[in-house]
C-alpha cells in the first residue's frame, strides 16, 4: 500500500507543474485546454482556403498550395523547436524566459494543460506567418497559410497524444518512441514531433541505446 502511494506521488509531481508568475492573470493565459488550439485555427483554416477559392484557385491548386504549407510546417516546427525551444543564453533572463518557453515542459512533461501552445503566443504568431505569406506569395499565400496551420495543429496534438496516449500504430509508436527518448535521453536529438523526416535530413535522429 505504501508502495503504490509513492508512485501516485511521483505520477502527481511529474504532472503536476508550478506557476509560472507572480500574477494570477497571467498564469491563466500560460496553461491551456487542448481543446482551443481546434477551437480557434479551424474557422481560421477554412475561412483562409475559402479566400484562396474565391481568387480563382481551382481545388486542385488548393490541394497542391495546402500541401506546400504543410510541408513548410514541419520544417518550421523543427527549426522553432531546435534554435527557439532549446536556446539557452548564459544569463539569468535568458535562463528564466528558456524555462517560460519550453523547460518547464522538459521538467514537468505530463501537464496536460501545457501541452498544446497557448493562444497568447499562437495567435500572433500565426498572424505574423499570414502576413509572411501573403507578402511572398501574394493571393496564393492563404491556401499556403492554410496548410501551414492544419500542420500547425496535427503537430500540437500528435504531441499531446504520445504523452498521454499509447499509440496501437506502428507510426504512433515511433513517434512517441522519439519524443519520449527527446526528452528522457537527450534533447540533443529528436526536435520533430509530428514527423522524424528532419531529423533524418539533419542528423538528429534519437540513437537506440545497445540492450547488453
Amino acid at each position: 500500500m505504501e508502495a503504490h502511494n509513492d508512485a501516485e506521488s511521483r505520477t502527481s509531481k511529474l504532472a503536476a507543474s508550478p506557476p509560472l508568475f507572480k500574477s494570477e492573470f497571467l498564469n491563466f493565459f500560460s496553461r491551456v485546454h487542448p481543446a482551443i488550439p481546434a477551437i480557434i485555427f479551424v474557422p481560421v483554416i477554412v475561412a483562409v482556403e475559402w479566400i484562396g477559392a474565391s481568387k480563382g484557385y481551382s481545388a486542385l491548386a488548393l490541394i497542391g498550395l495546402s500541401a506546400l504549407g504543410i510541408f513548410i510546417w514541419t520544417l518550421t516546427e523543427y527549426w522553432l523547436h531546435r534554435l527557439v525551444f532549446h536556446w539557452e543564453p548564459d544569463n539569468a533572463f535568458g535562463r528564466r524566459m528558456h524555462f517560460i518557453i519550453h523547460g518547464i515542459h522538459h521538467d514537468h512533461p505530463n501537464d496536460k494543460l501545457r501541452l498544446v501552445m497557448p493562444p497568447s503566443v499562437s495567435v500572433p504568431l500565426a498572424a505574423l506567418f499570414l502576413l509572411g505569406f501573403w507578402a511572398i506569395f501574394g493571393d496564393a499565400g492563404f491556401a499556403i497559410f492554410g496548410g501551414f496551420m492544419l500542420g500547425y495543429l496535427v503537430y500540437d496534438y500528435t504531441h499531446y497524444y504520445v504523452h498521454h496516449f499509447v499509440p496501437k500504430s506502428k507510426l504512433g509508436k515511433a513517434l512517441r518512441e522519439q519524443h519520449m527518448r527527446h526528452h528522457f535521453q537527450d534533447h540533443r536529438y529528436g526536435y520533430g514531433v509530428s514527423t522524424p523526416i528532419w531529423d533524418v535530413a539533419f542528423r538528429t535522429l534519437p540513437k537506440k541505446r545497445n540492450r547488453e
